[in-house]
């Protein structure tokens, strides 16, 4: 799926629409997400467009947090490590 419909539909101008690509794609690689038909590829879209939406701009912060709001806490945070000891 092409990412740049939700761009094209969010009140950015052109220059803001190439930090958002741009940002979008950092948090991609970090994510290791590589194909872009995939439905977490739009979750980050969104996500960095939420982001920018919150005034941040700068497109490294925003993969920054688009990756750091989408990542999974670890298991022991959970509270599931007794789960393993039987």
């Amino acid at each position: 799926m092409s990412i740049h419909h939700l761009f094209a539909k969010s009140p950015f101008g052109p220059d803001e629409i190439a930090n958002l690509v741009a940002a979008y794609e950092d948090a991609l690689r970090t994510l290791g997400l590589a194909q872009r038909d995939d439905a977490l590829t739009a979750l980050v879209a969104k996500k960095i467009i939420a982001i920018a939406q919150r005034g941040v701009r700068d497109a490294g912060h925003m993969a920054e947090r688009a990756v750091d709001e989408l990542r999974f806490p670890e298991r022991s945070q959970f509270g599931t490590d007794h789960l393993a000891q039987g």
